[in-house]
Order: C-alpha cells, then sequence, then structure tokens
C-alpha cells in the first residue's frame, strides 16, 4: 500500500482484545511495507558499520605506504557511502509511508466504529478520549509501527558487526560484544517510571481537551451568565497541570537520554585503552585499532534506535489501549445484518415501549423524561445504547439490516445537531432520494432569515448557497442552527425521519410555520417527532405520549389535553399536585379542571388559553 493509494478499501477487522495485540495485527497488516523498510535498513546500517573497516584500511595502507591497497580503501568507501545514501533515503521514504498508512488505517477503523455507534459513541466513551484517541494517539501508534523497522534493521546490524569483530580481532570483539547488550538494556529499569509519567501526561492532557471542548460548545451561554471567567480559571489549572505532568516525564526521559550517551562514552573509552595497551605490546596493528574504535563509536548510532523504539513503544501501548477500547465497542443490538441489502418500509414499531409509528403519518412523541426521549429516538434509528427488542420497520428488525441499509431507511436527528464548516450548498449535499430539492427544504424549516445572515457574514457572496459556515456553525444564533440542521434532514428525505425536539429554540410563529411545512414536505412519508410543544402536537396524525418507558395514551393533541392529565400536565407545565380530588371530566369553582380522577390538576383557563393561542396562528397563517 502506498500514499497514493489511500484510504484502504477494506481496513480490515482489528484484534481489539489488548493494545499489544492491536499493534500486533498492524504490524501482520503492513508486513510488505516492514519488510521493505527492513531492506533498506540493513543496506543503510550495514554501510555505516563498513565505514570503519574502509578507514582501517586506508590508515594501514598509509603506513605500510602500500598505493594499491589505498586505491582498494578509497573504492571500497566511496561504494559504502553510495550504499549509505541510497539506504537511508528509501529506508526514510519506506518508514514514513509505514507511519502514514498505519495511522490511516487506524482512523478509517475508528471513523467507522464511530458511525456505526452513532451518538452512542459519546456516551460509552469520554469526548476528551475520542478526541485524544483520533488525533495524538493515532500519531504515537503510527510512530512505533514506523520505529518497528528500523529498530529491526539497527538490532540486526550490531548482531553482524559484534560476529565480525570477533572474527576480525578477538581481544577487542569480546569487549565489544560484552558491552553493547548491557548498553542496550541498561535503561530498561527506567521505562516503567517514564510509562507511567506519560501516561498521567496524557490522561491529563485529554481532561483538559474534554474541558476545553466543553467551553469552546457553551462560549454563548457561558458568556450569558458571565461564566467565561470562571471556566478560564479551571481550563488555567487543567492546563497547569498537563504542564506539570509534561515536565516529570520529560525529565525522567532526558535522564534515559543521558544514559544512553554516557554508557557508549564509557565502552569507547574501554575500548581505546584496550586497544592502544594491545597495540603497544604489538598484538594488534594501528589499523585493526583504528577499525575497532571506529566500529564502536558508529554503533551508538544504532544503539540510538533501543531508546527510540523503548519510547515509541512506551508511549503507543497505551494510544493502542485507548484505541482497541473504542474499537472494541459494539452496537447494542448489532446481529451484524443478515438479511439481504435493500430500504424496508411501513409502520415503525418499538416493542419495548409499544410505540407505533403508522407509514406515511407524522407522529408526535411526548416524554416526561427529556433523556428517556433521547433514548428512545436513538433506539428508533438503531443506535441503542444497551440491550434492547430490536425495533421494527415493516416487520423487519432493524438490526438485521446492513447498517447501510438501516440507516438509508431511518435518520435521526438528535437535539443537538452538529453543523460542519464549508458553504450552504455544501452542508446540504448529503446522501438523498432526490425528491426534496435544497430551496424547498430551507423554505420548509423557515430559513429564510438565516440565509440572509450568512449572505451578511459572507463578504462579497450574493449566492446564500456559496455563504460560508463557520466551525459547528457557531456565529449562527441556536435556532439558527436547529433550522439549518432540519432542513439538511428534510433534504435527505428518508423512509422514516425522526426528529428529537427539532424547534426548542425558535419562536413560537416560527414554530407553527415550521410545523405546517415539515408536514406539507413529509406527507407520505413516516415522520416521528419528540416534542412537548402544543404547536407541533396540534398539527400531528397522532400524538403518542410515554408516562416512564411505556405507551400510557394515544390520539389527537386536544383530546389528550381534556382527557390525560399527566399528558396535560407535561405539555402545559401547569400542574397543582396538592390539589384535592374533583369528578372526573368537571371544572371546579376556582377554575381547577379535574379528569379521570387522577391526582393532577390543571388550570382549565391555561389549558385553553393554549388552545385559543393555536387557533389565532392558525387564522394568522390563512390570512399571509
Amino acid at each position: 500500500m502506498q500514499i497514493q493509494d489511500l484510504p484502504f478499501p477494506d481496513p480490515g477487522v482489528p484484534d481489539a482484545r489488548s493494545g499489544p495485540r492491536f499493534l500486533w495485527w498492524l504490524f501482520r497488516n503492513q508486513l510488505s511495507g516492514q519488510l521493505k523498510a527492513l531492506a533498506w535498513g540493513l543496506l543503510h546500517f550495514v554501510s555505516v558499520a563498513s565505514l570503519p573497516f574502509c578507514v582501517g584500511v586506508g590508515v594501514q595502507a598509509a603506513v605500510d605506504r602500500s598505493g594499491g591497497r589505498l586505491a582498494l580503501a578509497g573504492g571500497l568507501m566511496a561504494l559504502v557511502c553510495a550504499g549509505n545514501a541510497v539506504g537511508e533515503t528509501f529506508l526514510h521514504r519506506a518508514a514514513v509511508t509505514n507511519w502514514i498508512t498505519a495511522a490511516a488505517r487506524v482512523q478509517q477503523l475508528l471513523g467507522r466504529r464511530a458511525a456505526t455507534l452513532g451518538s452512542a459513541l459519546t456516551r460509552r466513551v469520554a469526548a476528551g478520549e475520542v478526541v485524544a484517541v483520533s488525533t495524538g494517539d493515532v500519531e504515537k501508534i503510527g510512530w512505533f509501527v514506523e520505529a518497528l523497522s528500523r529498530f529491526t534493521a539497527a538490532a540486526v546490524t550490531i548482531v553482524l558487526v559484534c560476529a565480525g569483530l570477533l572474527i576480525y580481532q578477538p581481544a577487542l570483539g569480546v569487549a565489544v560484544a560484552v558491552g553493547l547488550p548491557v548498553l542496550a538494556i541498561a535503561v530498561l529499569p527506567l521505562l516503567p517510571r517514564a510509562t507511567r509519567r506519560a501516561d498521567v501526561q496524557r490522561e491529563k492532557a485529554g481532561r483538559a481537551t474534554e474541558l476545553a471542548s466543553d467551553t469552546v460548545a457553551g462560549l454563548r451561554v457561558l458568556r450569558g451568565i458571565g461564566g467565561e471567567d470562571l471556566f478560564l480559571d479551571r481550563y488555567r489549572r487543567a492546563s497547569q497541570e498537563v504542564r506539570h505532568a509534561a515536565v516529570r516525564s520529560a525529565r525522567m526521559w532526558s535522564l534515559i537520554a543521558a544514559i544512553q550517551v554516557l554508557l557508549p562514552g564509557l565502552l569507547l573509552i574501554t575500548v581505546v585503552w584496550y586497544g592502544v595497551h594491545l597495540a603497544r605490546e604489538g598484538r594488534i596493528t594501528v589499523g585493526e585499532l583504528v577499525t575497532v574504535y571506529s566500529s564502536v563509536m558508529l554503533l551508538t548510532y544504532p544503539i540510538r534506535h533501543f531508546e527510540e523504539i523503548a519510547m515509541a513503544y512506551s508511549f503507543s501501548r497505551p494510544s493502542a489501549r485507548r484505541a482497541a477500547h473504542v474499537l472494541s465497542l459494539e452496537r447494542a443490538t448489532d446481529t451484524g445484518g443478515t438479511r439481504a441489502a435493500g430500504t424496508p418500509a411501513g409502520d415503525l414499531y418499538d416493542p419495548a415501549t409499544g410505540l407505533l409509528a403508522p407509514a406515511g403519518r407524522l407522529t408526535a412523541v411526548v416524554c416526561g423524561d427529556p433523556d428517556a426521549a433521547g433514548r428512545l429516538a436513538e433506539r428508533l434509528g438503531g443506535h441503542a445504547s444497551e440491550p434492547s427488542p430490536p425495533v421494527l420497520l415493516g416487520g423487519v428488525p432493524l438490526d438485521e439490516l446492513p447498517l447501510d441499509s438501516a440507516r438509508e431507511a431511518v435518520l435521526v436527528q438528535d437535539k443537538d445537531p452538529v453543523l460542519l464548516s464549508g458553504t450552504l450548498r455544501e452542508l446540504l449535499d448529503v446522501p438523498a432520494s432526490g425528491a426534496v430539492d435544497p430551496p424547498d427544504a430551507l423554505q420548509a424549516a423557515q430559513c429564510g432569515d438565516v440565509l440572509a445572515a450568512l449572505v451578511q457574514g459572507s463578504l462579497g457572496t450574493e449566492d446564500p448557497m456559496d455563504a460560508r459556515i463557520t466551525e459547528r456553525g457557531r456565529s449562527l444564533s441556536g435556532g439558527q442552527r436547529q433550522r439549518l440542521a432540519l432542513a439538511r434532514s428534510l433534504v435527505t428525505d428518508p423512509e422514516v425521519l425522526v426528529l428529537d425536539e427539532p424547534t426548542s429554540a425558535v419562536d413560537s410563529h416560527t414554530e407553527a410555520r415550521i410545523a405546517e411545512g415539515v408536514r406539507g414536505l413529509r406527507a407520505g412519508r413516516t415522520t416521528v417527532v419528540f416534542t412537548s410543544s402544543p404547536l407541533l402536537l396540534d398539527r400531528a396524525d397522532r400524538v403518542v405520549f410515554l408516562d416512564g418507558d411505556t405507551v400510557a395514551a394515544v390520539g389527537g393533541h386536544r383530546d389528550l389535553v381534556r382527557t390525560e392529565p399527566r399528558y396535560r400536565a407535561v405539555v402545559t407545565r401547569e400542574t397543582e399536585p396538592g390539589a384535592a380530588p374533583a369528578e372526573a371530566g368537571t371544572v371546579r369553582a376556582d377554575g381547577v379542571l379535574r379528569a379521570d380522577g387522577a391526582d393532577g390538576a390543571v388550570r382549565a383557563d391555561g389549558v385553553l388559553r393554549r388552545l385559543e393561542e393555536i387557533e389565532e396562528l392558525e387564522e394568522i397563517e390563512e390570512t399571509a
């Protein structure tokens, strides 16, 4: 695999049982790239290690005044230098390719896992950890994969040089062969402590990243309540903790680096001292002494790769563990998609709650618990965060469909949709049936003022479709972001559209027009809206009220207001828990409406006032 061939057609199925197993899986899947880097690495390191022999031959030729051997030494040195240049060039190319392709493979795997889990991912893994895995951890994993082949080449070269020195000059070769393994393992006792400090640093950095992300996301609210200074102090303290942890980690790694410099120096002094002693006794020649000295001096270069691989593994092991943890997460109801691909049609039914959304109709769902509404919306889209009976679409379990088919059949827009940066045209360029044009979707979502604001904020732009949207749409208000996200969902035109509080941040008049727009544009298509807004509920074909996790009542909005006190309490928010019981369906002297003998009470004038507001808005729409 070359860089120009990315992304991978199929990144494979990772072994996510542990961090080391995941690293080993990556290595096996890039075996050809590793062997290529190993071959070029051997050429590079062997060429470097051969230079002392050439120098020794040349020195001895000069001592013996032999022109022929001096010319031979020069030719060998030129050949070795050429091999060094070629080997290092292509080693770097192969190593970087391994790094980038490994990182790209991990990113593809993480992207697919995030797409599979959907919004359930951030409930099972902290948002800061997801960001850390997809950015810094991916880079560290790629570093280890890249360094592994260079380390292997360096280790093989050291073994070959030690064997050669034992044959070339046994007396000095023994000293080198004994000293080099000591250099290689001298730092091993320090690695666990260095790794722990590095783990602490990454953990604190992940928390600081999560805090920064939350602060930026809620900056508009923080400014409104004057809390930006408080969160700034929290982030400043978190940043200082990261800095202190980084300094402690750097001290340990600097100690390891110092040892890697000190011990080779001591070995070099020992070899020179012993070599001079042997040369004075006439047991070795000057050329042999120069050869051994140069070999030991140049071997400090491949020995450095022992330190690098130790650092790379220490940093990548926890990164691989976190990545493996994310990749091991599964959909709570995932069976692998055993049915043939295709988009089913029909009624949407949730056996866990008894919720039924008839095909081709607009169904509104009212839940007393907003969190329960969010979980149910995600389950309807096949994103269940915990095991539960599968949702049925046309009698077909969603979890038996291939993931692509399930996503094509049901689209869920959560209550906090994300707008990606780019132009409005790019935002609305989504997989769609083609039945809904972007202008119609924008009109149904009442985005007229949003388009004007985008044009005003984009200098030199006249066409709203070419206007720029900032990251996450932060230059827009909450209501404007909601309407653009709704327009994007309407353009997609799925078989089933699930909307979770799509108008919670807009005013009543705009909400009423959006309700009519969505109803008209989605005519004949199945739409489920989670809301407690009377304006949306009054325009639904069918209203379902959930008390806890079970369907408690089904009917029209106005009928449920009059007959179901629990529903009325959620929709009107005008409860009097301590009111005395009265006859069902009667209005007491104080204006409190009783229905079905329930314990709760709702003021009749409040309910009627809301119904009058709905009728007034309808009259305004008809007049307009």
